[in-house]
């Protein structure tokens, strides 16, 4: 599966996600990435909290609870809506993860996160469907 994936060329028209089986996989310290994308009240909450502690979720659309962890559910919630959450100092990929965390991960196309992040959607592509990954962050299967 891995090989036929990788002979697939991604576009601009090819939605992306955040892996977190990657992470799991590959980066042991993606907890203590989502922790330095927490706003500076949070992060002094997540001091004393647990890191690995999990609360429950409503899903707007079909009012399903489910489990989230606390650190992304904090970030989800709270931080990605602050207007400097992204800003035009964060890097590409940087930005490109935090859209992630903020719309639930939901998969965008590289037009859809240029038309947020104000990079050029080619960048995006060559960035982000490249040789390395970058956060976990890749093609959607």
């Amino acid at each position: 599966m891995e090989l036929r994936r990788s002979l697939i060329k991604p576009t601009v028209d090819t939605p992306f996600h955040i892996d977190f089986d990657w992470w799991k996989q590959n980066d042991n310290d993606w907890k203590v990435y989502l922790m330095s994308c927490l706003c500076l009240s949070h992060q002094e909450v997540f001091t004393e909290l647990n890191s690995d502690d999990m609360v429950d979720a409503i899903d707007p659309v079909t009012a399903e609870i489910h489990q989230v962890n606390a650190v992304q559910h904090a970030l989800m919630n709270h931080c990605a809506k602050q207007d400097d959450f992204i800003n035009e100092h964060t890097s590409l990929v940087d930005g490109v993860f935090r859209l992630f965390i903020s719309n639930g991960n939901t998969p965008m196309t590289a037009i859809e996160l240029s038309n947020i992040i104000h990079r050029p959607a080619e960048m995006i592509v060559r960035t982000l469907a490249g040789m390395k990954v970058y956060k976990g962050i890749r093609p959607c299967k």
